[in-house]
Formats: structure tokens, C-alpha cells, sequence
């Protein structure tokens, strides 16, 4: 495939500059653009709240049930693979603007369906906007963050995705109190913060190093100017010139033999990160609750809102040690730990322990994820690819990632009664445990390194 990137021209003067901003202008637009992943959060896990209450208003049987928990999933793979090649052509800002506009038409769109039908098509058009938004906002933020604190920025995303469940989870629990009707109330609720998100995308600017990468350096200059100071954006703005001329001269095709590695590395991390089987937990956690503990569907709800808890504060610690311990301890700890609490579950689920139990050993798993697979994989994918071909690169892996969530979220209930809770977990707590040996044998340290530090890496 030709390369789409614009020749590199001389970096040009920056006229009437803006002084720089300072370190807060990086924290703002990382949170501006981390809007994305809070409301790619809450549009995920309010099916959790709202699927006992659909159910029971539609009458679903499990094979509609798990269509209607997964239509979300078909869309994100559409838009996950749409993105990548849009992104590279038209930008990350505006790309990720019509995904907010997306977003708050499908909340609304997903409020007032007659049919299951109709139900189905609005959550598939949330999909896009959450494919858009997942393989986007991670890329924009590593593109605009200094190497030294990239995986906290990153990482930020993480902790809006896990806030956006929490809040989804807490407003379940507040809305169920509506009765029958109250999904409609949960789906709604999404349309706030899409139409914030859709207004302070105004205040933050295009990827400096898509502008150069489309040869309007001026522009370029003057974002890293705001964001680093003239010296340190010069040099920057050279370096980013001088990797994208060695693309150019190589080709920006994702067949390079370069890019092999990357790739295998980005996509199978991807997988792993949903085939462990965190998201039966955040789609289906108030079913299991219901079904295999004897809770009321309130306390399930409320139940739900405490692990979404537990996920929060485990991001909360991500966000500060994997700038300092690195991406590759977080994940070796995350994989060894889940797959450890997944087989104490599949136990427990065996000897009949009591609900109490159950939930512990939930929340561990929980907990695990949080801290390392749930952002550091996606600070990996955000970092380990070209400048020219990081959209589509980083396409490829996100694409994997909703498919493989897609095929567990599909399938989890008819796995449950072929093989019963325990077996599903017991597989899970498998492929946790292939995750630890990959990801010691497989995964490279990019901790402190730039982006263009850990591209010429590869060659």
C-alpha cells in the first residue's frame, strides 16, 4: 500500500509563537481527550445495570440477551477498523469529534427502542463511536506526551474507562429504583457527558506528529512549542522529520518486515487482554450475581458498584508506579495474579462457597487486571508502532481486541451452560496464566524511551 504521508518539508519559522503553556497544558488536553474513554466506559458497562431490567421488558431469551450485551461489541470492531485508516488521513481531532457526536445520538437513539431490533441498531452505532474512541484516544494522548510521563498520561485514559464503568454502575444503581422502564433512564444518562466531550474537543489541538507527518510543519512546531518550549520542540520537531523521512524511505506499508514483531506483539496482547475474561465481569456480573450467589437484583447492582470501585483504585495505582516500575512488571504481576484468583474462584465455585466468598475472589481478579493488563496493553499498542502507520498498526491490534471481547461476551452464557460457571472460569484462568509466559518471553521494556526511540528499535 503507497504511503499516505506528505514529503517533509524544511521546519519553518513559527511566527508570534504562544509561549509555552507549561506541564498543565499536557494534563488538560490528555483529560480533554480522556473524555473519550470515560464515555467508552459507561456506554460498555451500563448494560450490566440495565440487561436485568431489558430482559425482563423484552422478555429475551439468553441467545437475545447475549445479542443485546454484544451489539455494542459488533459495532466497536467496525469502528475500531474504520479509525485506522481515517485517522491517518484526516487527523485525531477530528476523527474523535464525530465520534462524540456519535456517542450522544446513540445514548439517546438507545433510550426509546420499541424493539429488540431497533435496541440492537442504536447500541451498534455507540460500537463505532467506542471503536473510534478506544483506538484514538490512547494513540492521541502517547503522541502529545513527553516519553517521562507517557504511560501515566496513558494511563489517564484507563482510569476515565474504569471512572465511566464505576459511574454506570453507580447510576444503575440509583436508576433501578425506577422499575421496570429504568434502562431506558441508564442508557440516556450517556448523553451529558458525550455533548461535554463534543464542546472542550474545541480546546485541544491536532497530533503534532500527524501535522508533520502531512507536511504542515508550522502548526506542528507551534503545538510541541506550547507544550515543551522552543528548544526542546525543534528538537523534537527534527527528530519526528527525520523518522518520518526513514519511513518514507522504507515504506509505509504494515507488510515491512520491521514491523512484524510490533505487530505480533501489539495484536496478541490485545486478545489476551479479553479472552482472560474481564468483561463477563463488567457485562454479566449482575446476572452471575443473581443466578449463582441468591442475591436480589439490587444488591447484585450494588455489588457490581463495589467492583467497579475495586477497578478504580487499582488504575489509581497503575497511573503512578508504571512510569516507574514499567509497562512489562505490571503485566507479568496483573496475568500471574488474575490467573491465581481465577483458579481460587473456579474452587470455590466447586465447594459451594458462600456468595461473600465469591465476590473476594472477584474482586481480586478484578483488582489484578486493573493494575496492569487493562492499561498497560493499551499504552503498549499506543507506543510501539511507526509514526506513519501507528493509526493502521494500531487499528489492527484494536480490531483484535473488540473481536476477541466480541466472541466472549457472545458466548458466555451459552459457555455457562455447557460447561457451568467453574469451567468458564477455569478456562480463563488458563489463558491468564498463557498470558504471564507470553509476556515474558515476548514483551520489550518502552518505559522513558520516545516514540521515536522505541521505533528505530525495531530496525
Amino acid at each position: 500500500m503507497p504511503s499516505q504521508t506528505a514529503p517533509a518539508r524544511p521546519l519553518a519559522p513559527v511566527a508570534a509563537a504562544p509561549p509555552p503553556a507549561g506541564p498543565g497544558y499536557v494534563y488538560l488536553i490528555a483529560a480533554v481527550a480522556a473524555l473519550g474513554g470515560l464515555l467508552f466506559g459507561f456506554d460498555t458497562a451500563i448494560i450490566n445495570g440495565a440487561l436485568v431490567f431489558l430482559k425482563k421488558d423484552f422478555g429475551l431469551s439468553d441467545g437475545q440477551t447475549e445479542l443485546a450485551a454484544s451489539s455494542i461489541l459488533f459495532g466497536a470492531v467496525a469502528g475500531a477498523a474504520l479509525a485506522g485508516w481515517l485517522t491517518d488521513r484526516y487527523g485525531r481531532r477530528r476523527l474523535l469529534f464525530g465520534a462524540a457526536a456519535l456517542f450522544t445520538a446513540s445514548a439517546l437513539a438507545a433510550a426509546v427502542p420499541r424493539t429488540l431490533a431497533e435496541f440492537v441498531a442504536a447500541r451498534f452505532a455507540g460500537g463505532l463511536a467506542i471503536g473510534v474512541a478506544s483506538l484514538l484516544v490512547p494513540l492521541y494522548i502517547a503522541e502529545i506526551a513527553p516519553a517521562r510521563i507517557r504511560g501515566q498520561l496513558v494511563t489517564l485514559n484507563q482510569l476515565a474507562i474504569v471512572t465511566g464503568i464505576l459511574l454506570a454502575y453507580v447510576a444503575s444503581y440509583y436508576l433501578a429504583g425506577l422499575g421496570l422502564g429504568a434502562w431506558r433512564w441508564m442508557f440516556a444518562a450517556a448523553a451529558v457527558p458525550s455533548l461535554l466531550f463534543m464542546l472542550t474537543l474545541l480546546l485541544v489541538p491536532e497530533s503534532p506528529r500527524w501535522l508533520l507527518g502531512r507536511g504542515r510543519a508550522a502548526e506542528a512546531l507551534g503545538t510541541l512549542t506550547r507544550l515543551n518550549g522552543p528548544a526542546i520542540a525543534a528538537a523534537e520537531a527534527a527528530d519526528i522529520q527525520a523518522s518520518l523521512a526513514d519511513e518514507q524511505a522504507a515504506g509505509a506499508s504494515l507488510g515491512q518486515p520491521r514491523l512484524r514483531r510490533p505487530l505480533r506483539i501489539a495484536v496478541v496482547l490485545a486478545v489476551l487482554q479479553q479472552v482472560t475474561g474481564i468483561n463477563t465481569i463488567l457485562y454479566y456480573g449482575s446476572l452471575i450475581l443473581t443466578e449463582h450467589s441468591g442475591q436480589s437484583a439490587a444488591s447484585a447492582i450494588g455489588a457490581n458498584a463495589l467492583i467497579g470501585g475495586i477497578n478504580f483504585a487499582g488504575t489509581i495505582v497503575a497511573l503512578f508506579v508504571i512510569d516507574r516500575v514499567g509497562r512489562k512488571p505490571l503485566l507479568l504481576v496483573a496475568s500471574g495474579g488474575m490467573a491465581l484468583a481465577l483458579g481460587a474462584l473456579v474452587l470455590a465455585l466447586q465447594l459451594h462457597a458462600p456468595g461473600p466468598w465469591l465476590l473476594g475472589l472477584i474482586m481480586l481478579y478484578v483488582a489484578c487486571f486493573a493494575v496492569g493488563l487493562g492499561p498497560g496493553v493499551w499504552v503498549v499498542i499506543a507506543e510501539i508502532f511507526p509514526n506513519a502507520v501507528r493509526g493502521r498498526a494500531a487499528a489492527l491490534a484494536t480490531v483484535a481486541l473488540w473481536a476477541a471481547c466480541t466472541a466472549i461476551s457472545f458466548t458466555f452464557l451459552s459457555l455457562v451452560k455447557t460447561a457451568g460457571l467453574a469451567g468458564a472460569f477455569g478456562l480463563y484462568a488458563l489463558l491468564s496464566a498463557f498470558t504471564f509466559g507470553f509476556v515474558w518471553r515476548a514483551v520489550p521494556e518502552t518505559k522513558g524511551r520516545t516514540l521515536e526511540e522505541i521505533e528505530r528499535g525495531w530496525q
